[in-house]
């Protein structure tokens, strides 16, 4: 029988008081380790985080999403007991339900990185215009990576520990998310998509970035300053009930 704790699912936070303990009560209540990643929260977010049996890191300072993802990634790898790793997004749009269905090709053997697509998915229901830029974006990241999703800017995605070991991040905001998938497709590594529902909720549309965010992809300039934080891992603060 498959092991539940043997996945880390690891998932940035900033700010997210109002859904965190939700997010992460759904994950535990389905049997899986979580590696939370509080990037510099200014509210009761890391408070809440704390009333659970979670591990818990914090960056004294917002880096940005890429930097918190960097920081569990670096983390998570290396517990020798993890098999399998799953990035999540802390607003409430994913489903804890869909974990298994991105886990079942890396256990089956026959994937090493799993993509969430919203993309075919018959239940997501997109806003108009974060449908149109989202596939300006994908079209424009195929052409950039190279690497033929459908989907390029969805968090939800799994990895085996081959994988995981192949993934550096260094830009530190959003665009994370197409250096994500360059690097997955630069590993030689076998990659497939599965569909996942996405809810958008008035909260995380809200509280989410700017569909813009989608087509800027290279605006950020590849910095050492974001691995000289995750450098200093070790400083950071670790929390755990």
């Amino acid at each position: 029988m498959f092991d539940n704790k043997k996945v880390c699912v690891i998932i940035p936070f900033y700010n997210e008081e109002r859904v965190i303990s939700e997010v992460l009560k759904s994950i535990l209540d389905a049997g899986y380790s979580v590696l939370a990643v509080d990037d510099g929260s200014k509210d009761n977010s890391n408070k809440i985080a704390k009333n659970f049996d979670i591990k818990l890191l914090k960056h004294s300072i917002n880096l940005g999403q890429g930097a918190a993802l960097q920081t569990g990634i670096e983390f998570a790898r290396l517990n020798p007991y993890f098999e399998y790793f799953v990035t999540f997004d802390s607003d409430g749009q994913h489903k804890v339900e869909n974990i298994s269905d991105v886990l079942q090709p890396l256990i089956n053997d026959e994937a090493d990185f799993v993509f969430g697509t919203r993309f075919q998915d018959d239940k997501t229901q997109f806003p108009f215009l974060k449908r149109l830029i989202l596939i300006l974006a994908i079209k424009y990241s195929r052409l950039s990576t190279g690497v033929p999703l459908t989907d390029t800017h969805n968090g939800f995605r799994a990895m085996n520990k081959r994988a995981i070991n192949t993934i550096n991040l260094n830009f530190p905001g959003m665009t994370h998310a197409s250096e994500f998938v360059e690097k997955a497709g630069s590993s030689g590594l076998v990659i497939k998509e599965v569909p996942v529902h996405i809810m958008y909720t008035n909260y995380s549309k809200r509280k989410g970035q700017s569909v813009w965010n989608a087509i800027n992809i290279r605006s950020e300039e590849h910095t050492s300053e974001l691995q000289s934080h995750l450098n200093l891992v070790c400083r950071l603060l670790l929390e755990k009930k």
